[in-house]
């Protein structure tokens, strides 16, 4: 049996950060899992420009609510779905990722939390468990599933070389360079059919 994980921002919806980004005006949210490899750094780095200027998590849910999935990835989906099972496995958080799952047809997720205060401000993450990718794609191989995952991030290399095939989505030029073993898949259309052809296998 086949089963399907996916990343979540950058395969299936544009980067939430960097629409804050756009929304707030400090640059300092532009920088993602695709440019800086150590989770914890940037996230702490997050939660300083946050106190810096005041952002609660009213404004998360602002833009998340304002937000379209990436083009072409609900028709991918669908079509993912109707062939094999399907999980998202990301590192956002689940206090302003409801308005997408909803415009994607509310596809199974698992991701962290935040830690949030009586006024709205973002304490601190909280990591549902840590390298959770990786663990959830080695305790469905021990379900029996042969397990096929695709991501575009620093954060998504754990998952793709632990699984059966990993598919790297647009990944940035440095990523390629350090992994030049993982296939490549540069739209949504590549993707499915590079996934349909390991479902074959």
């Amino acid at each position: 049996m086949n089963i399907v994980c996916l990343d979540f921002e950058g395969v299936l919806i544009p980067e939430i950060w960097k629409v804050v980004a756009d929304k707030t005006g400090e640059e300092g949210f532009r920088k993602t899992t695709r440019d800086e490899p150590n989770y914890d750094t940037l996230m702490s780095a997050r939660l300083k420009l946050m106190d810096k200027h005041g952002i609660t998590i009213q404004l998360f849910q602002d833009v998340v609510e304002e937000m379209e999935p990436l083009e072409g990835a609900r028709e991918f989906l669908d079509k993912l779905r109707s062939m094999t099972q399907v999980i998202i496995l990301s590192d956002t958080y689940e206090q302003f990722v409801q308005p997408l799952l909803k415009k994607l047809d509310w596809p199974t997720i698992f991701c962290h939390s935040l830690q949030i205060d009586g006024t709205g401000r973002i304490e601190n993450y909280c990591f549902r468990l840590e390298d959770q990718k990786r663990k959830a794609v080695h305790a469905f191989q021990k379900l029996n599933y042969r397990v096929i995952a695709a991501g575009d991030s620093y954060n998504d290399i754990t998952m793709l070389e632990s699984a059966d095939h990993g598919i790297l989505y647009c990944p940035p030029d440095s990523l390629l360079q350090e992994k030049p073993n993982l296939p490549v898949a540069y739209d949504h259309d590549d993707l499915l059919a590079q996934i349909a052809k390991q479902l074959e296998a």
